[in-house]
């Protein structure tokens, strides 16, 4: 059993808390205040689900994966330094500025990516970047899908990456449908397939599905 703290209550972070808990996993599920609201079931219903600030969050859980809005996640990650040294940063978010209709826009670093000014911003941790070209609940139920998902990763450091390639596996993704694409770089090339997002959803509506590569 790991201890997976999750920073952010929103959907996409509830989603991830509730299928990690249910495979075993102590789950800290980080808040930016002790009064936010979250979307996770209530507490105590899993007691392998707790809930923290975000802070202690990242202080006291082995992993730790970012749920935080993209657009915001650098700068307050960026204080968090001293409590992710020397752990896993799965960052699963993309930065990107409102499009005026609710859905993501122009990109917020382009030429870049939000998990390259992570790892800069955090060098005593391994960033590793995953689950961001898909809808929040296919992270957790990949095997819904009519085709094979792909989950792509990215990162610097190849332990953390079996690391988290583990943990996707805990998540129901096969390892087939996996794809390490080398060093955190790499993580620019996923972060630009978000741009086509909105314009699906425009067409289909919020209909599960991901960015995914066929053989």
């Amino acid at each position: 059993m790991t201890s997976i703290g999750i920073l952010g209550a929103g959907r996409v972070g509830a989603n991830l808390a509730d299928k990690l808990a249910a495979t075993g996993h102590h789950v800290i599920l980080g808040r930016r205040s002790p009064t936010e609201e979250t979307t996770a079931a209530a507490e105590g219903t899993d007691p392998r689900l707790s809930f923290a600030d975000q802070r202690t969050t990242a202080r006291t859980a082995d992993i730790v994966i970012n749920a935080t809005p993209g657009d915001s996640a650098l700068d307050r990650l960026a204080g968090l330094r001293t409590e992710l040294a020397g752990k896993i940063l799965v960052d699963v978010s993309n930065a990107t500025r409102d499009a005026g209709d609710g859905l993501p826009g122009d990109l917020c670093y382009p030429g870049s990516s939000l998990a390259e000014k992570l790892q800069a911003a955090l060098p005593d941790t391994h960033v590793v970047k995953t689950l961001n070209t898909m809808l929040f609940m296919v992270m957790t139920a990949p095997d819904t899908l009519a085709a094979p998902p792909t989950a792509y990763v990215s990162g610097n450091d190849e332990h953390a990456k079996k690391t988290v390639t583990a943990l996707l596996g805990d998540l129901g993704w096969q390892p087939a449908w996996i794809e390490d694409l080398g060093d955190i770089t790499t993580a620019r090339a996923t972060e630009a397939m978000i741009l086509v997002v909105p314009h699906i959803l425009r067409r289909h509506g919020f209909q599960p599905f991901a960015v995914s590569l066929a053989r």
